[in-house]
């Protein structure tokens, strides 16, 4: 069976956004009134899985592999 999950990337509290940061400010020099920007990556991934348990282990542990750097990035699995 097959499972759609909606994977989110983004930086931890206290990362350096500097993408976001620059989008903010280019938005303001064009007028646009932002206080902030944040840069997330979005990923929808589909696997062929029993179950939704087995899905969200799998979309998981790819983002610990692959998707994210637990080091400066979190991540959230959501199913879509």
């Amino acid at each position: 069976m097959e499972h759609k999950m909606e994977v989110k990337i983004s930086l931890k509290p206290g990362v350096l956004d500097a993408e976001g940061e620059t989008i903010q400010k280019s938005l303001s020099l064009l007028g646009f009134d932002v206080k902030k920007v944040e840069a997330v990556k979005c990923y929808r991934v589909t696997v062929d899985a029993k179950t939704e348990k087995e899905a969200t282990a799998r979309v998981e542990e790819s983002c610990k592999k692959l998707l994210a750097n637990p080091v400066i990035q979190d991540y959230s699995i959501k199913v879509v």
